[in-house]
């Protein structure tokens, strides 16, 4: 079975300009991800999809460029429209949609999603986090009783899509109206650092900040104790 790589990027983002090429612990944003792709076993190609070719610039060498038209990087423009635009000129058995955006995905947690699906047991695969806290939806409590109030940690836990990527099958785009999890997708649970995703300067700053603290990993964490 093929497998394809997609990172969908656009260098004019809006809420954080040029975010996608911004220095974070000494790469671009973008490269950490497209890193990955590059080394998870079972990936055939993988692509940049990009309607500007200096984006070449910030990725690994064997990660491929295709260029995309320049309508995509509308602010009115679906993902749907861009999958399918690369779907329709790169053909695959699965695609591995993935987002520059998650720069703490581990390559270890994308190569556990693939072979999930590759082994056929599951049509598709996401990364999702994991929330088990008392979650209320309109007004109302989603996951437990109010006259019946549960322990933390036997609470009915709900997932969260962190969108950092998506892994399907190509009926799944083209069977099931243009979807990116089918029937029976595969929940890749991922931490709290995994789901970091940057859309916001906030969010940025955040990420450097994680980036600073693996730096001083090193130092050791004490318990507070009272002095006499």
């Amino acid at each position: 079975m093929k497998v394809v790589a997609l990172v969908p990027i656009k260098l004019n983002s809006q809420r954080l300009p040029h975010k996608n090429i911004l220095d974070l612990g000494g790469k671009p944003l973008c490269y950490h991800m497209t890193e990955n792709l590059v080394n998870v076993n079972g990936i055939d190609e993988a692509y940049v999809y990009c309607s500007d070719e200096s984006i070449k610039n910030y990725m690994p060498e064997k990660m491929k460029f295709l260029k995309r038209d320049s309508y995509l990087d509308g602010d009115l423009v679906k993902g749907q429209e861009i999958y399918e635009s690369f779907i329709n000129e790169v053909d695959a058995d699965i695609y591995v949609l993935a987002h520059a955006t998650a720069p703490f995905i581990k390559k270890e947690t994308i190569q556990n999603a693939l072979d999930k699906v590759l082994s056929g047991e599951y049509d598709s695969a996401l990364s999702v986090k994991r929330v088990q806290t008392f979650v209320w939806y309109k007004g109302k409590t989603l996951n437990y009783d109010l006259e019946n109030i549960p322990r933390t940690q036997d609470i009915e836990p709900i997932f969260y899509e962190t969108s950092a990527f998506f892994i399907f099958k190509k009926e799944v785009f083209t069977k099931m109206g243009k979807r990116r999890i089918g029937n029976k997708p595969y929940f890749q649970e991922i931490d709290d650092i995994e789901a970091v995703d940057i859309d916001y300067p906030e969010d940025f700053k955040f990420a450097q900040a994680i980036m600073k603290s693996r730096n001083n990993s090193g130092e050791e964490i004490k318990i507070w104790e009272k002095k006499n």
